[in-house]
């Protein structure tokens, strides 16, 4: 199954997520830059066609006040040319200063002269600092940029800003979606592994009873004892798949006696060479937590951590009361070490550096705590040939748990 998902290039693209959306925040950038250095041309090139338009304009109306022009050439000069301009502002000015005429300024309805002259003085003031008059023999020409220049000059800005609006919200959607569904295939997976399981355990269960009252029982009883508890582990996994797939009861445990207990299982079934010892620095620390879940998130570190040494090594575990809001459980390994770009990379599904690994067990873990118990785990540190040391974050009390959100642990001191 692995070589095939592998073969397909699933996991090779899910490793590689990051490096995809650099690729698609690059591309998006190179083609909002690309718009509006395109969009500056054209803003250009409007510019100069409507500097060409007032230089036309005010020629015309130089020609137009001329006393050799007759009567149809000066009424084609201002019904063709003086007329035809319908966008761009424009003031006339006489050597005094004083507005002459005006074309496509924008007045409120029925306004008097006083008023009609107070836009025109504050016109006049924005065309003075957007561009050098049109200079006449009597006169000078005043214009700034139609509404249309200057609509397209902001266009791809709003653009953008519609296109960023619209692509986190499809995200989001999308995101989610992706969430839901994973959730849906962890459910239905989950639920159908321990429908499975639940037939051969039983018969199994039903086999160790028929042992345990067998004329062998005497001669074998060490080896039937170590197998019922592989029988007993067997059911508590079937539970552990059946939890995940639907809502598990989360309730105040005493962390100390749940973590013992599944080092206590853990011990007898790796390698001898390694040295686990659990420090609890108070015997009464409780958190909320599913018992059957977080022991197994426990039995997920510490295996990848007795990988980590080759089945060699000691492991610690810490548990602490940070607060009467959170417990601590750091688990240290004096294993090879990762450097820090591997931080979160190790709960991705599928990264793994064993050849027959599935790259599922950090991955399981990080789900059962922050899915399940609104808790965190995390590398807190690592230094290769060193070793390194994963955090949980557990809820002290059921009022801090309900309500939590995972962006409430950026203000503790993780």
């Amino acid at each position: 199954m692995r070589n095939t998902l592998q073969d397909i290039g699933i996991l090779d693209f899910y490793q590689n997520k990051n490096r995809i959306k650099w690729l698609i925040f690059i591309s998006s950038v190179v083609i909002s830059f690309g718009s509006i250095y395109y969009t500056n041309i054209l803003v250009e090139e409007l510019k100069d066609r409507e500097k060409r338009q007032i230089e036309l304009l005010a020629r015309a109306l130089e020609y137009a006040s001329s006393a050799s022009i007759d009567a149809e050439n000066l009424s084609f000069i201002t019904s063709e040319i003086i007329q035809q301009n319908n966008s761009i502002p424009v003031i006339v000015v006489d050597a005094n200063g004083n507005p002459t005429d005006h074309k496509n300024i924008k007045f409120k309805k029925n306004a008097n002269q006083e008023e009609i002259d107070k836009v025109l003085r504050a016109e006049l003031e924005k065309m003075k600092q957007e561009y050098e008059p049109i200079r006449g023999e009597e006169y000078l020409v005043f214009y700034r940029n139609s509404e249309l220049l200057t609509s397209l000059k902001f266009y791809p800005y709003v653009q953008l800003s519609v296109i960023l609006v619209f692509g986190v919200l499809a995200f989001a959607v999308f995101n989610q979606s992706k969430v839901a569904e994973q959730n849906r295939v962890w459910a239905g997976l989950t639920k159908e592994t321990a429908h499975q399981l639940g037939t051969p355990i039983a018969s199994l269960m039903a086999w160790m009873d028929y042992l345990k009252n067998s004329p062998i029982w005497e001669e074998n009883k060490e080896v039937i004892q170590e197998m019922d508890k592989d029988v007993v582990k067997l059911r508590m996994v079937t539970e552990r798949f059946s939890s995940i797939g639907s809502t598990p009861s989360i309730q105040l445990e005493n962390v100390f006696s749940v973590v013992d207990e599944a080092i206590s299982y853990l011990r007898p079934r790796i390698s001898t060479k390694v040295d686990i010892q659990v420090n609890g620095y108070a015997d009464n620390i409780e958190a909320m937590l599913n018992k059957s879940l977080f022991e197994w998130v426990i039995e997920n570190i510490v295996k990848n951590a007795v990988d980590a040494m080759k089945g060699q090594g000691s492991i610690s575990i810490d548990i602490v009361k940070e607060s009467e809001k959170f417990v601590f459980v750091d688990i240290t390994d004096n294993g090879k070490g990762m450097d820090k770009g591997m931080f979160k990379k190790v709960f991705n599904p599928g990264f793994t550096t064993r050849k027959r690994g599935w790259g599922l067990g950090l991955t399981l873990a990080k789900r059962i705590i922050e899915g399940y118990h609104k808790g965190k785990v995390f590398v807190k540190n690592s230094e290769l040939g060193v070793g390194t040391t994963f955090r949980i974050i557990l809820h002290g009390s059921k009022e801090g748990i309900q309500g939590f959100k995972q962006e409430d642990f950026l203000g503790q001191k993780v």
